[in-house]
Parts: structure tokens; sequence; C-alpha cells
């Protein structure tokens, strides 16, 4: 009987690694183009805010990488944090809106793309599951 080498990724894994691939890039590349979205007040962009889009836009594209290239066990466990990364990113998001700090459109955007990272992490995750006759 034939067995497979590796469980298959499902379409959320490769839709949330497309997600972090997206906007790590952009993040890191062109994060002018992000922050203008969040402070279009502003010009030029706060160095700072350069600084921190750079930043995570590295760990995003890592990410991202993580959930095509891991298997077994080592997925596992990126699904599983990716649901407190995005759930961090998404109490962030709404906290900024609720605190006026963000514009009230872009506080509805940001918080609502991070909940759907944080739904496609939790759907991920819940469908890659516990291996099969894992050992304890």
């Amino acid at each position: 009987m034939a067995t497979k080498s590796a469980s298959p990724r499902s379409a959320s894994v490769y839709a949330l690694a497309g997600i972090r691939l997206f906007n790590g890039a952009t993040g890191l590349l062109a994060p002018d183009l992000l922050i203008r979205r969040l402070d279009p007040d502003r010009e030029p962009p706060s160095p700072a805010a350069i600084y921190a889009f750079r930043l995570f836009g590295i760990r995003t594209i890592l990410l991202g990488l993580d959930l095509l290239t891991n298997r077994g066990e080592r997925l596992r466990e990126d699904l599983r944090e990716g649901i407190l990364i995005h759930g961090s990113d998404t109490a962030t998001a709404a906290s900024l809106g609720l605190g006026g700090r963000l514009p009230p459109r872009t506080a509805v955007l940001t918080t609502l793309i991070s909940a759907v990272n944080t739904a496609l992490a939790a759907t991920a995750a819940d469908s890659f599951g516990e291996p099969k006759g894992k050992r304890k």
C-alpha cells in the first residue's frame, strides 16, 4: 500500500501564504504605499514607520515561505502560531480604530484584513489536524 510522505496543504494554507508573501514584499520593498493608507496626512512618511514596515515585511515573507516549505510537525506549529500572530494583528487594528488613532475606514479595512488572515490561519490549522497514529 502506498503512503504519502507529507499531508497536502489546503487552499487556506496557500491563500494565507500568498497573502503573507504579498503583504511582506510590499512592506519590505514599498513601505510608503502601506504607510499612506494608514497615515495619509503625514508627508513624508515617518522614518520609524518605514523601519517598522520593512522589519515586519521580512518577517512576513519568511512566515509565508514557512507555510510553503515546512512539513509535518513544523508546519503544524507554524499554523498554530499563525492564529496568535494574526489574532494579535486583528486586535491591534481594532484597538487603533476604537481609540481613534486610525481613520474609521482604514481601521475597518485593516481589522477586516487581519480578521480574514486569522480565520485562514485557524482554518488551515484545523484542516491540517493532528498526525494519524502519532505516538506519545
